[in-house]
C-alpha cells in the first residue's frame, strides 16, 4: 500500500509541479488548498483543475479568515506593486502575508496526523522568490522539527514527519522544465497576484515577471492569457 502524503496545492505552477512530483514518487496524495481571502482567487479554480487532472485521492479546499488580512496587499487594500529588479538583499514586499506558510503547514500537519501520514509537500522555493522569510530552507527545517515535537503521532506513536520542499533550490525555469516533463498542464495554473475580473494575469507583478522570465529561459511559451 502506498504511503500517504498531504500536498499543499495553491493552484500556482510551483505547487502543481510539486503535486506531480509527489505522485511520481508513488505517494497516495491528499491535496489541501486554503482560501485565505487572497485577491488572486483564480488560483483556487486552478487548484481544483489540478486536483482532478492529477487524480488525487482527496482534495480539500478550506476557508480560513486570517486575523492579519489587512496586513498584506494580497488580502487587503492597497495596490500590488509592479515587478522591480531584485536587490542583493531584497526587502520583504507588501505582498508578504503574515505567517502564511506557517499557517498552511500547520493545517497540512493536522490533516496528515489524522490520516496517519508522515509526509507533507510544499512548493516553497528560495531561489526565485520575493524575499519571503517563510520560503527559506531554515524555515522548512524548523517547521519539521516543530512537527516532531508538537504532535501525538511523533511523541507517542513513533511517527516521524518529513516536510518536503523539492523545489527549494531550483530556479523558475528548471521548475517549469520539471513540470513539463511530468505532464503538468500549466494552462491550468495561475501565478498572478493581481488578475483582472476575467482571471487574466496582469503581466506586471513580481510573480508574473518571474513566471514569464522562467518560461523564456526554459525555451517554452507560457500558455496563460495575459491582460
Amino acid at each position: 500500500m502506498a504511503e500517504k502524503a498531504v500536498v499543499l496545492l495553491s493552484g500556482g505552477l510551483d505547487s502543481a509541479t510539486v503535486l506531480a512530483i509527489a505522485k511520481t514518487q508513488g505517494y497516495e496524495v491528499y491535496a489541501l488548498t486554503v482560501d485565505y481571502g487572497q485577491r488572486h482567487g483564480r488560483e483556487i479554480d486552478c487548484a481544483r483543475s489540478q486536483g482532478r487532472a492529477q487524480q488525487v485521492t482527496e482534495h480539500r479546499i478550506i476557508r480560513v479568515e486570517l486575523p492579519s488580512k489587512h496586513s498584506s496587499v494580497l488580502t487587503g487594500p492597497g495596490d500590488v506593486p509592479t515587478a522591480q529588479p531584485h536587490l542583493p538583499t531584497p526587502t520583504i514586499p507588501p505582498t508578504y502575508v503574515p505567517a502564511r506558510n506557517t499557517i498552511l503547514l500547520s493545517l497540512a500537519l493536522a490533516w496528515a496526523e489524522s490520516l496517519g501520514a508522515e509526509d507533507i509537500f510544499i512548493g516553497a522555493t528560495a531561489v526565485d522568490y520575493s524575499g519571503y522569510p517563510d520560503c527559506r530552507g531554515a524555515f522548512i527545517e524548523a517547521f519539521e522539527n516543530l512537527a516532531n515535537l508538537a504532535t501525538k503521532a511523533a511523541t507517542q506513536d513513533g511517527k516521524k514527519f518529513h516536510i518536503h520542499a523539492p523545489l527549494l533550490h531550483l530556479p523558475k525555469h528548471k521548475i517549469i522544465k520539471r513540470g513539463k516533463e511530468l505532464g503538468v498542464d500549466f494552462a491550468q495554473t495561475s501565478s498572478c497576484y493581481d488578475p483582472d475580473e476575467r482571471g487574466r494575469a496582469c503581466g506586471r507583478c513580481d510573480s508574473c515577471a518571474l513566471r514569464l522570465k522562467g518560461f523564456k529561459q526554459a525555451g517554452l511559451t507560457d500558455p496563460l492569457q495575459y491582460a
